[in-house]
């Protein structure tokens, strides 16, 4: 089950443990992705991932923050021209092979079908592409603590979500983690929480952390040798009249 979008926009913008957390995941991402790979390239984003897709806006040729109907949407980025959209959680609007780099952050966890959206997150990505999950560690405090979005959903552990990708034709990259402070609002905490952040990362990340972040890139065929199915749908339009230049329009 989706949390509600409006939830969200209030821990990541408006709590000073959402801002943590954004910044924190947001900074290991940014490891796996520096901006200046992604220039010139598709970036989507899944779930609720708009605080992770900020430092990419200026250097991608495109940034597409899709938002389940269930969730609901909000527009994005403050300020500039809009580009998230309403998506059916696994009938996405983008053609099949377009997209680069994409990311789920609240979108794998609480989905209510799993796999079909990893089908249809294997359709999109083109060859080569690469996906980042960030999916609450099941040992972790922060699946325990139901006051922050990583309490709700499934948790999992490393083995249970390389399984589940690899049955859907993903080959694993690599992994890490981000959150190794705990869930509090205390002070201490707060500010404590890059120093944590600091330290956490030359522990094994399969022990520590309150979320993982797991790339992986799209295999061309399934492992028991089966071509993948791949379904052509419409390509998204909703976002070409933010895009397209102004003026008078021809007679």
């Amino acid at each position: 089950m989706h949390l509600d979008v409006l939830d969200l926009r209030e821990f990541y913008y408006r709590t000073r443990l959402g801002r943590v957390a954004q910044r924190a995941v947001r900074d290991q991402l940014e490891t796996f992705w520096p901006a200046s790979e992604v220039r010139g390239q598709t970036v989507v984003g899944f779930g609720f991932a708009v605080p992770l897709l900020r430092p990419y806006l200026a250097v991608a040729r495109r940034v597409i923050a899709l938002m389940p109907a269930p969730q609901g949407v909000m527009p994005w980025p403050s300020g500039m021209p809009n580009v998230s959209v309403l998506s059916e959680e696994t009938l996405w609007p983008l053609e099949t092979g377009s997209v680069d780099r994409l990311v789920l952050m609240h979108g794998l966890e609480t989905s209510d079908r799993p796999s079909d959206l990893l089908e249809e997150i294997h359709r999109v990505l083109g060859p080569g592409g690469r996906v980042v999950f960030v999916v609450p560690n099941r040992s972790g405090l922060w699946a325990r603590r139901d006051a922050t979005p990583f309490g709700y959903g499934r948790p999992y552990s490393l083995g249970q979500l390389e399984t589940q990708l690899l049955r859907h034709a993903f080959r694993t990259e690599r992994h890490a983690a981000a959150l190794y402070g705990p869930p509090s609002e205390r002070r201490f905490w707060l500010r404590s929480s890059g120093l944590l952040e600091q330290y956490g990362r030359r522990l094994s990340s399969s022990l520590a952390g309150g979320v993982f972040l797991f790339e992986a890139s799209k295999q061309m065929q399934t492992p028991g040798g089966a071509a993948v199915k791949d379904m052509v749908r419409d390509p998204l339009r909703v976002l070409d009249a933010v895009n397209a230049p102004s003026g008078p329009k021809p007679a």
